[in-house]
């Protein structure tokens, strides 16, 4: 066999391993240290392993992945989202359907200091659709506009998947957070015209006929109260960041211990729901962690063996050209978006895709917007739908199917469509705040 042959093969059985249930970075492991043993021999196969995980594992900007986590666990418990959606709420009750416009703009200010989607995701949940339904809206757009605007945490930085990327594309991470602004706002701006398209147009979809509750008003003194940790966070971490006085570990340092201070102010932290909290950020460290590592791997096993070379002369050489090729990777990446989680999606489609787009002279950085919003996708579309589950696991109301919150989100999928669309034919959405 060729090393082609035997680098096709191993996609090919880490597709199967995937499909029977093997952990996505155990199985890419085993399958690379299975091909590089065929191409080469065992010894250099064992090399390379443990050359990887002290090449993917030592940089100092891997410390950005739990200090990030653990700001937006501890932003979680504080009560910050909910401060958030309370102050967007004041200013948008006039607006028709402006709960669910509330809810998308608190949304992306929740995830200027979180970076997760699935903490946006369940925060709301519990905030945002009771206060919607109070209100008088159908429990598919309450659940649908939570599930749709819960994707902005993984686009407006910081982002945990940007810096996933930006470590696998080896781009600056910083970089990597400004291109993420100026798309994660036409996203916002695309999910409210949706929902005011939808309130003007298909009343039955957003509103229920019968009474509505009236609005739980707050004082000009609230909020001011409820605005100003929210702003001092946003400014430690981001202006820090922007104004070039922190880099993305510091900032994520910064933020870390800013969010602690507010936790303790408020007193919504204790030892061990702390302790919780430190535990939960390792967790999701060490996995985050282990799959970097295990695509590192893969990365040079395919490098090694020459599939990412053939499949660029076939995109790029023939009648598919590089548009061809990126049309076929986004419905890609939608598609695995149905059947596994983000972070693995890029894992493993990365490896073999960034050569491609590299000898296709695309701004790898724009690459990597276009990348997050189609995996992101994925976290609304059946049948995996993380963001969708999450959101049913997060109300506990046995009446809530999990149906009624993906026809709730179709609009929403729609909308980030069309928005890619948009980034796709005018780069420069998504690469002139890099530049600058």
């Amino acid at each position: 066999m060729s090393p082609f042959d035997i680098g096709a093969g191993a996609i090919g059985v880490l597709v199967v391993l995937i499909v029977i249930g093997m952990p996505i970075g155990i199985g890419m492991l085993a399958v690379s240290l299975a091909a590089v043993a065929l191409i080469r021999n065992e010894t250099v196969a064992i090399r390379m392993m443990t050359q990887v995980a002290n090449d993917s594992l030592e940089e100092y900007l891997f410390a950005v992945v739990p200090l990030f986590v653990l700001m937006g666990l501890l932003v979680t418990v504080s009560g910050v989202g909910k401060d958030t959606f309370d102050v967007f709420q004041k200013f948008l009750r006039r607006v028709t359907a402006g709960l669910g416009v509330a809810t998308v703009f608190a949304n992306a200010v929740f995830a200027a200091i979180t970076g997760i989607s699935i903490a946006s995701a369940t925060v709301f949940s519990r905030i945002a659709v009771p206060e919607m339904r109070r209100h008088g809206y159908t429990r598919r757009f309450a659940t649908g506009v939570v599930a749709g605007s819960s994707v902005l945490g993984m686009l407006i930085p910081p982002s945990l998947l940007m810096i996933v990327y930006a470590v696998l594309a080896e781009q600056s991470v910083g970089r990597m957070f400004l291109a993420g602004v100026g798309p994660g706002i036409l996203l916002a701006l695309a999910f409210t015209a949706t929902i005011l398209l939808l309130a003007t147009t298909r009343r039955g979809f957003v509103f229920e006929v019968g009474d509505t509750a009236g609005y739980h008003d707050i004082g000009a003194l609230d909020v001011v109260r409820k605005s100003i940790p929210i702003a001092a966070l946003m400014g430690l971490v981001l202006g820090g960041l922007y104004g070039g006085f922190l880099n993305p570990t510091e900032a994520g340092a910064a933020g870390a211990f800013g969010a602690l201070v507010i936790a303790l102010l408020r007193r919504s932290l204790d030892r061990a729901s702390f302790w919780r909290l430190l535990v939960e950020t390792g967790q999701i460290t060490v996995a985050v962690l282990f799959l970097i590592l295990a695509a590192t791997f893969f990365s040079r096993m395919l490098a090694l063996s020459g599939v990412p070379r053939e499949l660029a002369q076939f995109f790029l050489s023939g009648n598919i050209g590089p548009y061809g090729f990126l049309f076929a990777y986004v419905v890609l990446i939608v598609a695995l978006g149905c059947l596994i989680d983000s972070i693995s999606i890029m894992l493993i489609v990365l490896p073999i895709a960034l050569p491609v787009a590299d000898q296709a002279g695309f701004d790898l950085v724009w690459f990597g917007v276009v990348t997050v919003i189609a995996v992101e996708i994925g976290l609304l579309t059946p049948p995996f739908g993380l963001s969708v589950y999450t959101i049913k696991s997060a109300m506990d109301d046995p009446d809530l199917k999990v149906g009624e919150i993906f026809r709730g989100a179709i609009p929403f999928v729609l909308a980030m469509l069309a928005t890619l669309a948009v980034i796709i034919i005018v780069p420069a959405t998504a690469t002139w705040l890099a530049r600058l």
